[in-house]
C-alpha cells in the first residue's frame, strides 16, 4: 500500500518518481485506483490536452518531440504519452525507449511516459484518461497523447483531446487513407510532415479539396487549417503551435472546450460503470439465476432479451442471490 496523499503532493512538486508511481497504479488498476483519483480530481482542469495520430511512418514521434521543444521554448511544462502496441509477451511499450524523444530526457519541465495498449482498440490505452488527469494534476501546462497510428482505429483519440491533430506525409497514399479511416471528421488541425519530400504541396491540395467536401460549416464555426512541416528540422512547429492556440482560443470563445471535457468525462465514466458491470456479470457463471434463465431461454420458455434483463436487474440490484453451491 503506498500514501497516496504523500504521493499526490510530491507530484504536484513535479517530482518525476511520484507522476510514474500513480501513473503505474493507473495502468495496474490497483485497488487504491479510486483514492488516487480522488484526490486528484479537485487539483485537475488547467491542462491543454493535444492528441497526435496519423498513419505509421508519418512522423509523428518526431512531430512530438518538436512540440516539446516548441512548447518548452514558451516556458510551458510538458507532459507525453505515447501509446505504444503491446508486447504479446510481457504486455509491455515495444517502444517504451522513446529514443527518438530523448533530447528531453534530462529536462525537468518534460515528463515522457510510454504506455501499452494491452490490445485496447482505438490507438489509445485504456487507462489514457486517468494517466491524462495525473499529468494534469503533477501540474504539466500541455499534455501531448500520440497515439499508436493503426489505420482505421486511430480515431478514439478525438474522444480524449482537447484538440486532436491529424499528421500525413506525402508519397503514402495518406489522402485515400484519411478519407477511409473517417480521420477527416477528428481532425481539428492537418499536418503534413516531411514537406521537403516530392507530393507534399499536391498532398496539402488534396486534403483540402477533401476537407472543402466534408459537410458544411457555419459562418464562425472552425476550420482545420493545412500546416506543413519538416519536423525532424523543426521547420514548421512554431506554426503548428499557432495553429493549436487559436484553435484553444476558438474552443474557449465558444463553449466548445468545456463541452468537450464533458463529453470526455461522461465517456469515462461510462466505461468505469460498464466494466464494473461486466465483472459482476462474469462472477454469476455458476450463479442460480443465471443458470435458471439459461434453462428458460433453452426450452423456449423466455426470450434472450427478456432473460438479460432479469439478469441485469439482479445484478444492479441492491441484494444478490447466494452463489451456485455457497
Amino acid at each position: 500500500m503506498v500514501d497516496v496523499p504523500e504521493l499526490v503532493a510530491q507530484a504536484r512538486e513535479g517530482r518525476p518518481r511520484a507522476v510514474a508511481r500513480l501513473i503505474s497504479l493507473v495502468e495496474g488498476a490497483s485497488p487504491q485506483l479510486r483514492e488516487v483519483m480522488a484526490a486528484l480530481a479537485p487539483l485537475t482542469g488547467g491542462a491543454y490536452v493535444v492528441g497526435l495520430t496519423g498513419s505509421p511512418g508519418v512522423g509523428k514521434s518526431t512531430s512530438t518531440s518538436a512540440l516539446v521543444s516548441a512548447y518548452r521554448r514558451a516556458g510551458r511544462r510538458v507532459g507525453v504519452l505515447a501509446v505504444d502496441p503491446s508486447s504479446p509477451f510481457s504486455g509491455g511499450a515495444l517502444l517504451g525507449d522513446r529514443v527518438r524523444m530523448a533530447d528531453h530526457a534530462s529536462d525537468p519541465g518534460v515528463y515522457i511516459r510510454s504506455m501499452a495498449t494491452r490490445g485496447h482498440l482505438g490507438g489509445l490505452a485504456w487507462a489514457a484518461p486517468q494517466a491524462i488527469r495525473v499529468l494534469d494534476a503533477a501540474g504539466c501546462d500541455v499534455i501531448l497523447v500520440e497515439t499508436v497510428g493503426v489505420g482505421q482505429s486511430e480515431v478514439e483519440i478525438a474522444s480524449q483531446a482537447d484538440t486532436s491533430v491529424v499528421l500525413l506525409a506525402p508519397g503514402m497514399g495518406d489522402g485515400i487513407q484519411a478519407a477511409k479511416a473517417g480521420i477527416l471528421e477528428i481532425g481539428d488541425v492537418y499536418v503534413v510532415n516531411k514537406a521537403d519530400r516530392d507530393g507534399a504541396d499536391a498532398t496539402a491540395r488534396e486534403l483540402g479539396h477533401m476537407l472543402g467536401l466534408g459537410e458544411a460549416r457555419a459562418p464562425g464555426d472552425w476550420r482545420p487549417p493545412i500546416v506543413k512541416t519538416v519536423a525532424a528540422r523543426g521547420e514548421g512547429t512554431d506554426e503548428v503551435v499557432e495553429a493549436l492556440e487559436k484553435h484553444r482560443a476558438w474552443m474557449d470563445e465558444h463553449g466548445e472546450l468545456t463541452a468537450r471535457r464533458a463529453r470526455r468525462a461522461a465517456r469515462e465514466v461510462e466505461t468505469i460503470a460498464v466494466t464494473a458491470l461486466r465483472e459482476r456479470i462474469a462472477d454469476l457463471r455458476g450463479d442460480v439465476r443465471l443458470e435458471a434463465l439459461a434453462a428458460r431461454v433453452a426450452a423456449g420458455a423466455l426470450d434472450p432479451y427478456a432473460a438479460a434483463d432479469d439478469l441485469v436487474a439482479g445484478v444492479t440490484g441492491p441484494e444478490q442471490a447466494p452463489r451456485h453451491g455457497a
